[in-house]
């Protein structure tokens, strides 16, 4: 016989996921907890929540407005602290079996980039005075969690306002030599483009937008950038060329010519990121394709030439630039994660170019 799922047994979850440096828990009626560990789901056997337990462990983690959200609209997103477990992201949706949770686990503090593994030229972008800095990849590879720790570098070393608008608030930031301002989606302010805009009017130097999801948000984004203020955000996208191809065309075709120009100017360096399984089986190794914006580059997103950006980063690895094959070869070659890993976290499998010493 199961044992019933409360907020305390909830917890104990929590817990066990926590301890399994578990990303996140999946909760339905009718199927067993569910982690996710290093990527891969992992059912708990221990528990067969029914509806009535997943609505009461929804009610207890999500306040009344959210709860409201919930049956208006039909899914919505908190975060809070958990007691013995930190800060965690709640996605509360309604489904054919009724409530669904999604819970990500978040750090308990912010990491560093050092610890990020990412390639060294990253770090360089948080002492950029002004510019547009994205990181794309598929949900889950760590997008947030580099921002996080760009703003972290910042608030650590520079005395800087930055200002974080977050659909919720993940990593939480305590001023240090600079001052953080953090703002949330749905309890602060409205929509991330007019978050932008009321930023603009609060002195900052660095605004962090947590998702570039519609036109209003980019061109925001955009003219914050042109106007002299670093901009930190995030894009579901696959490589820099498709960054740039999306920025631009979520826009009317008259409009295209003006946002080439001001994404010329403005763009400071696209990151595309994947976590992958370590060869060893314990935790994952991020994989990223780096484009530096440079004269070269500049001058193809003016002329719509997207297609030559792949070319330029292949060519320019002494100013920081890399394919993702690239990262992916090396680590495959240094033994830190396995060819078939690699072979799946790309859409060219055929361009790695791994040693024989590599692992199947």
């Amino acid at each position: 016989m199961t044992a019933a799922l409360g907020p305390v047994r909830l917890s104990e979850v929590l817990r066990i996921a926590r301890l399994r440096n578990a990303s996140d828990v999946h909760l339905g009626a009718g199927f067993p907890p569910v982690l996710r560990v290093d990527g891969a789901l992992e059912t708990q056997q221990t528990l067969l929540p029914t509806r009535e337990e997943v609505d009461a462990v929804a009610a207890s983690l999500l306040g009344e407005t959210a709860r409201e959200m919930l049956a208006r609209a039909g899914d919505v997103t908190i975060s809070k602290h958990v007691e013995d477990v930190g800060r965690i992201r709640v996605h509360a949706y309604r489904s054919a079996n009724g409530t669904s949770l999604a819970i990500r686990l978040l750090a308990c503090g912010v990491p560093s980039l050092e610890s990020l593994h990412l390639p060294p030229v990253v770090a360089s972008f948080a002492e950029r005075p002004h510019g547009l800095v994205i990181f794309a990849g598929p949900t889950g590879s760590g997008k947030s969690t580099a921002l996080a720790s760009i703003v972290d570098r910042i608030n650590r070393g520079q005395a800087r306002h930055v200002i974080t608008i977050e659909d919720p608030i993940e990593y939480e930031h305590r001023s240090n030599r600079s001052v953080v301002s953090q703002r949330e989606l749905g309890r602060d302010v409205s929509t991330y483009a007019d978050a932008v805009r009321g930023a603009l009017r609060s002195d900052p130097d660095v605004v962090l937008i947590g998702e570039m999801r519609d036109a209003d948000t980019m061109r925001a984004a955009l003219n914050a950038a042109e106007t002299g203020h670093l901009i930190l955000t995030t894009l579901h996208t696959g490589d820099a060329a498709e960054t740039v191809d999306r920025i631009v065309g979520v826009f009317d075709g008259d409009k295209h010519e003006q946002i080439r120009m001001q994404l010329a100017q403005t763009l400071v360096a696209v990151v595309c990121m994947r976590l992958l399984p370590r060869a060893s089986g314990q935790g994952r190794r991020c994989a990223a394709e780096v484009l530096v914006a440079n004269d070269a580059v500049r001058n193809v997103i003016r002329d719509g030439k997207t297609h030559q950006i792949r070319n330029i980063i292949s060519t320019s690895r002494q100013s920081g630039m890399q394919t993702l094959e690239a990262h992916l070869s090396e680590l495959v070659a240094r033994r830190e994660i396995l060819l078939d890993h690699a072979r799946l976290a790309t859409e060219r499998p055929d361009e790695l170019r791994p040693s024989d010493r590599t692992l199947t």
